[in-house]
C-alpha cells in the first residue's frame, strides 16, 4: 500500500540508524562489501542518493530528477542518466542495500519514492583488511546542511575469523627462490602467486615462456627494484602493476636482443630466416608505436634497465 507523501521528517519511523554517523559506517560497509558490482556511474548514483539521505539518516524522498540535476551541476553537465540511476536502485535492492516504498499525493496520484537504506549484516561485515584500506572509504559526510569529518569504520567484534596463508602454501609452479625472495616483504601466499602470475605474463608477451632461467633471474632484478621504489618513495600505488612494468621493459630488451643475434646470424637465403616474421609485424602484435629501426638503435647503455 503506497505511503503518503509529505515532508521528510514525517519518515523519521522508517530510520533504522540512530544517528548520521551511524548510517555512514554502514553504508561504507556496504560500498566495502559490492563497490565492485556498481558501473562508474552507478557509484556516483547511490552516493548521491546517500547524500539525500542526511536529514532524516539513511531515508531519502527526493526526486530522481532533483537528484540527477545535482550531480550533473557537481560534474559540470556531465552526469549520469534516468536510466543509470534507476538501474542503481534495482542493483541496490537486489543486494539488500535499499528498500523502497511507493508514495502517492493526497488525490492518489504517485509522486517520488521513499528510498530507505538498511542496516549492514552484523554477521556479514567486511573482513578486516577491507575496513582498513583507506583508499576504499568513501566521503558521504559532506551534505548541503553538515559537514564532518571522514572517518573510517572500526572493526566491530563479531567480525569472522580469517585464516591467512603462508608462502609454504605457494603453488609448486612458483619457483622457491622468488618465493624466498617475495616472502620478506609479502609473506602471504596469494600475493606472493601474483608477483609470479605477473612475471609468467610479461614472459609470455616477450616470448620467453620456455626460458623459466631468464624468467626468474629477471623477476628477482625487477621485484629488488619494485623494493627500492617502495622504501623510498610513495608514489607506487599498485605494487603488481609497477613491478609488471619493470619486468616487462627488462624482458623486451632481451627479446630484441635475440632478435638481432638471430637475424646477425641467420643468413637472408635461408628457410630459418624467412620465417621470421617482419619487425613491423612484431611491433605491431606488441601494439607499440616505435619506429621500424628501433630494435637496431636500443642498447642497453640506453635503457635505465
Amino acid at each position: 500500500m503506497p505511503i503518503k507523501s509529505g515532508e521528510i521528517t514525517q519518515f523519521e519511523g522508517y530510520s533504522q540508524f540512530t544517528c548520521l554517523k551511524e548510517f555512514n559506517t554502514h553504508f561504507e560497509w556496504w560500498m566495502l562489501e559490492h563497490k565492485q558490482k556498481f558501473s562508474k556511474g552507478e557509484l556516483i548514483g547511490i552516493k548521491r542518493l546517500a547524500r539525500f539521505a542526511a536529514k532524516v539518516p539513511g531515508v531519502a524522498n527526493a526526486k530522481i530528477g532533483t537528484m540527477l540535476k545535482a550531480i550533473h551541476e557537481e560534474f559540470n553537465n556531465n552526469g549520469i542518466s534516468r536510466s543509470t540511476f534507476k538501474r542503481m536502485i534495482q542493483k541496490s535492492i537486489k543486494l539488500g542495500i535499499l528498500t523502497v516504498y511507493e508514495t502517492e499525493r493526497k488525490n492518489g496520484a504517485q509522486t517520488s519514492n521513499l528510498y530507505v537504506f538498511n542496516r549492514f549484516p552484523q554477521n556479514e561485515l567486511p573482513k578486516e583488511e577491507k575496513l582498513n584500506h583507506h583508499e576504499e572509504t568513501i566521503n558521504l559526510l559532506k551534505t548541503n546542511h553538515q559537514k564532518s569529518r571522514k572517518e573510517t569504520p572500526k572493526r566491530p567484534n563479531q567480525v569472522e575469523n580469517r585464516t591467512v596463508l603462508d608462502d609454504t602454501y605457494v603453488c609448486d609452479r612458483v619457483p622457491q627462490p622468488f618465493v624466498q625472495m617475495v616472502k620478506c616483504f609479502f609473506p602471504e601466499a596469494k600475493t606472493i602467486e601474483e608477483f609470479w602470475k605477473m612475471a609468467e605474463i610479461a614472459a609470455y608477451r616477450n616470448l620467453s615462456e620456455e626460458k623459466p632461467e631468464r624468467i626468474l633471474e629477471t623477476a628477482i632484478q625487477a621485484f629488488r627494484q619494485l623494493i627500492r621504489k617502495l622504501k623510498y618513495t610513495q608514489s607506487v600505488k599498485n605494487p603488481f602493476a609497477y613491478f609488471y612494468g619493470i619486468i616487462f621493459k627488462k624482458l623486451r630488451i632481451q627479446f630484441y636482443q635475440d632478435l638481432e643475434d638471430l637475424l646477425d646470424d641467420t643468413d637472408e637465403d635461408s628457410v630459418i630466416y624467412r620465417k621470421i616474421p617482419p619487425l613491423e609485424k612484431i611491433l605491431d602484435w606488441d601494439h607499440r608505436i616505435l619506429e621500424p629501426d628501433y630494435y637496431k638503435t636500443q642498447t642497453m647503455h640506453d635503457s635505465p634497465y
